[in-house]
């Protein structure tokens, strides 16, 4: 489910799950333990990247729905272990934003060091509340700290999906390419920061980034609202209702 790319001394990390790189239980675990391994490895920096025109629609709902609610509540916890991993890294990340990226596509670059989107007809932003589930307050305090307290609650509070330039000038995105160059943008990016005087950028970066850290102190009772969030009448019927609408089915 993640395809693994050493571009020298950088890691392209790049999700491998077809057709749009929802998110279950094992492709998280799969990512974080990447994530979280890469520098035993000699790796100095990594890129996240998805398929072209595709990063990642979210979590996978229509198989979440059919979790009980132990299953779902350790997929919970396993994802907030792996936005932990992504803040806390060691090594910067650059996420590569290969086209659209909905709900979770848009959370998961929130806690990397530096995005690029692509240009193009693509969507990205945070849609959790127009399917029924309410935003974590982990992901709205790292959205407030990406795009300032304004943006963050229209962007949060409506569910708005937004285009990638107005991804770029709400500063949710860091740059914009054409889809076929966005992972060699994020290279450039890696190496330009690996140029630096390796331990005044380590420590600077991790001072920097500790707020964003900090965030996943305490985190029990919010993993325990969040999961019974879910199991709300509201909720469901929010979820089976959009399911419908894809044209999938419930397992």
């Amino acid at each position: 489910m993640i395809l693994v790319t050493d571009h020298g001394a950088v890691r392209e990390l790049r999700l491998n799950r077809p057709p749009v790189n929802a998110l279950n239980r094992e492709l998280i675990a799969a990512l974080r333990r990447a994530v979280e391994t890469a520098r035993h490895d000699g790796v100095r920096a990594l890129i996240l990247s998805g398929s072209p025109g595709r990063f990642s629609a979210g979590l996978d709902v229509p198989l979440l729905l059919g979790l009980d609610r132990a299953a779902l509540a350790a997929l919970w916890r396993e994802l907030y272990a792996l936005l932990r991993a992504l803040a806390s890294s060691p090594i910067p990340i650059a996420a590569a934003i290969t086209g659209h990226a909905p709900a979770g596509g848009t959370v998961l670059p929130l806690f990397c060091d530096w995005r690029v989107g692509a240009q193009g007809d693509f969507k990205l932003g945070l849609s959790e509340v127009q399917v029924g589930i309410v935003l974590p307050p982990i992901i709205l305090r790292a959205l407030r700290r990406q795009v300032g307290p304004r943006p963050a609650e229209r962007l949060a509070v409506t569910g708005v999906l937004i285009s990638p330039q107005e991804a770029l000038n709400v500063g949710l995105v860091d740059e914009l390419f054409p889809v076929e160059r966005v992972v060699s943008r994020a290279l450039e990016w890696c190496q330009g920061v690996l140029a630096l005087p390796a331990e005044a950028m380590a420590v600077t970066r991790s001072n920097a980034r500790a707020d964003l850290v900090g965030l996943f102190d305490n985190l029990e009772a919010e993993l325990e609202t969040v999961t019974e969030a879910w199991w709300r009448p509201q909720t469901q019927h929010a979820l089976h209702a959009m399911v419908e609408r894809l044209g999938k089915k419930v397992g």
